[in-house]
């Protein structure tokens, strides 16, 4: 007689899988051995899932089957496990170490007695097949519910056709690495164990890491991170200084690390540090240069100021530096490092906040990002930098018909993007909006020699350069571009997913679809991607992928169309325009 199992109800569960590496081969070793190994890592593992409020159903001669009420609680218990797993096998040889990989996945799951059933566990353990030994892959389900509260890093490795699954999956790799999964900048090398050696640029080359925040309240990071971006600003005004772009300094906050090391994997000769202080009305700034490549510190100096000096104290760090550094600079450029600053602190704080919000590329923030510039702007009308960034606000919501009356939203934009390069003729970043803007109302020249004109001001401004690549690329020069976007990742090796989604425009104009999706898939976050995915996946015949990549660009966009993208669009070649939506229509976009 066969045995049968009642069935019971269903349920939504992250679904944990769980396998050994290479098991066939360590049992032909030793079957003993490795039969007891394995058993003492799931008996200290067995004790742990409690921890974290998950039950193991099934435990079999190589692999793990868990359930968790909690998604969060699934993946930080993936991650610890791989971390105690790691542990146990630092005293073992190479070819006898006990190695798991693991995937999981949010679904539906049936109770079948003891046991659980369902396409959703059968995701789980195909998924697992992808990771690597030590590794850990999840669904994208469970990444839409913890990349904004496990500070993880997430590598996106895109749309996966499993195994008798009918539907692809989208797939991504999660390491231990605290950094946020937005679209933020990536710790692309570090992630993966890769130490980045870099050939030391002729020019004396400097990055200025985060400055740590010795306050309390963990609510004023937002003044230290800005002074010290506005530093590296100033840095990078010098033609004769090499500096990296504050996007990848700043991926150094909080970690543990020696100079030597960031000093390797930005690569530059010179490292600088330090802290701040705030108290009542007064701030304290820290900052040491040191020698990257011995560690030895080369000057050291402590700012004791009220805050209404802070932008004095900004140019006095910059200039000391390049003297240290013994680079000649011209009685001009020093001059230019002037720029316009917002004459009360308050304003500064607002258009930080503002920036934190506007890359969410969500509506709601969009428009607060603007309540915020605006703000800033009121309290100094003649900050050039907070009317750039509001500018670029409404060209947002222009983009993504976010906006009651579209080009209204362009002529503001247009508008504000003028009166910033106005207000000041030294800054970069009001000459790159401007190019911002020229180039969405179709006006090329005037977009590429916006953007010339910010670089020539600031040579050194990787998004800047990105900008104009992005420009080159709607300009009918997509080889231009893509060169421009490898120099502008050179200079910020660890760049935000936009240049990547950009970078991908121009391969697209090229036909070069396969490396359209090798780029878009190096993004942390690929929403912004998924409409070149799935141009690219339906010009090479992968239909499902393709129809997968269209479903999500309408998740992100329910108001997508291709009537309205036709008109976003700035192609100065129609051809390519045409070229693109056939692509997204193939994909099932309408």
């Amino acid at each position: 007689m066969i045995q049968t199992h009642s069935i019971g109800p269903r349920r939504l569960s992250a679904i944990f899988f769980a396998d050994v590496v290479g098991y066939s081969r360590l049992m032909g070793i030793d079957e003993e051995a490795t039969y007891s190994a394995i058993s003492d890592h799931i008996q200290s593992i067995e004790s742990k899932c409690k921890d974290y409020d998950g039950k193991i159903i099934e435990v079999r001669g190589d692999g793990i089957l868990a359930l968790f009420d909690s998604v969060v609680s699934a993946v930080q218990f993936a991650v610890d496990f791989q971390r105690v797993v790691k542990e146990k096998n630092t005293e073992v040889v190479d070819d006898r170490r006990i190695e798991f990989r693991i995937g999981i996945n949010l679904g539906d799951v049936i109770l079948a007695g003891a046991k659980i059933v369902g396409e959703s566990v059968n995701i789980a353990a195909r998924i697992e097949s992808l990771a690597r030994a030590g590794g850990i892959c999840i669904s994208g389900t469970v990444y839409e519910q913890v990349r904004n509260k496990l500070h993880y890093g997430y590598e996106y490795l895109g749309p996966k056709k499993l195994k008798n699954i009918r539907n692809v999956v989208d797939i991504y790799r999660v390491t231990d690495e605290r950094v946020k999964a937005i679209m933020a900048p990536s710790l692309r090398l570090r992630q993966i164990g890769v130490e980045m050696e870099q050939i030391l640029p002729k020019r004396p080359s400097v990055a200025l890491l985060p400055l740590e925040n010795l306050n309390v309240d963990p609510a004023e990071d937002y003044l230290s991170d800005g002074i010290t971006e506005d530093i590296t600003t100033n840095l990078s005004k010098f033609h004769d200084l090499f500096v990296i772009a504050s996007g990848s300094s700043s991926t150094y906050k909080g970690e543990h690390f020696s100079v030597q090391q960031a000093g390797r994997q930005l690569g530059v000769r010179y490292v600088t540090k330090g802290s701040l202080r705030k108290a009542d009305n007064r701030i304290r700034i820290s900052v040491q240069l040191v020698d990257a490549e011995n560690g030895h510190y080369l000057w050291a100096e402590r700012y004791d100021r009220e805050l209404t000096g802070i932008f004095k104290i900004q140019d006095e760090i910059a200039q000391t530096i390049a003297s240290v550094l013994a680079v000649q600079i011209e009685k001009a450029e020093l001059n230019r490092l002037r720029t316009v600053e917002p004459s009360d602190i308050e304003a500064y704080g607002l258009l930080l906040r503002g920036q934190q919000r506007i890359l969410r590329y969500r509506r709601e923030d969009n428009r607060k990002a603007r309540q915020l510039y605006k703000a800033a702007f009121d309290l100094d009308e003649n900050y050039a930098r907070a009317c750039a960034s509001i500018s670029r606000t409404y060209n947002f919501e222009w983009r993504y018909s976010w906006a009651e009356s579209p080009q209204e939203a362009l002529e503001r934009a247009f508008g504000f993007a003028r009166a910033a390069a106005q207000l000041d003729e030294y800054d970069a970043r009001g000459h790159a909006e401007l190019g911002f803007v020229h180039l969405y109302r179709k006006e090329h020249d005037l977009s590429v020699s916006s953007y010339e004109r910010a670089l020539e001001l600031n040579p050194n401004d990787a998004d800047i350069m990105a900008e104009l690549a992005d420009s080159f690329a709607h300009s009918g020069r997509s080889e231009e571009s893509i060169e421009l976007f490898n120099k502008a990742m050179r200079l910020n090796p660890f760049y935000p997913d936009h240049y990547l989604w950009k970078m991908g425009g121009a391969y697209y104009n090229l036909k070069a679809y396969e490396e359209v999706i090798g780029v878009v898939q190096r993004m942390h976050n690929p929403t912004e991607g998924y409409r070149l995915l799935a141009a690219s996946y339906a010009q090479l015949g992968q239909i499902e992928k393709a129809r997968f990549c269209a479903e999500k660009v309408m998740e992100a966009h329910p108001h997508f169309s291709l009537k309205h993208w036709r008109t976003v669009l700035p192609d100065k070649n129609p051809d390519e325009t045409e070229h693109f939506l056939e692509g997204l229509r193939k994909a099932g976009l309408r």
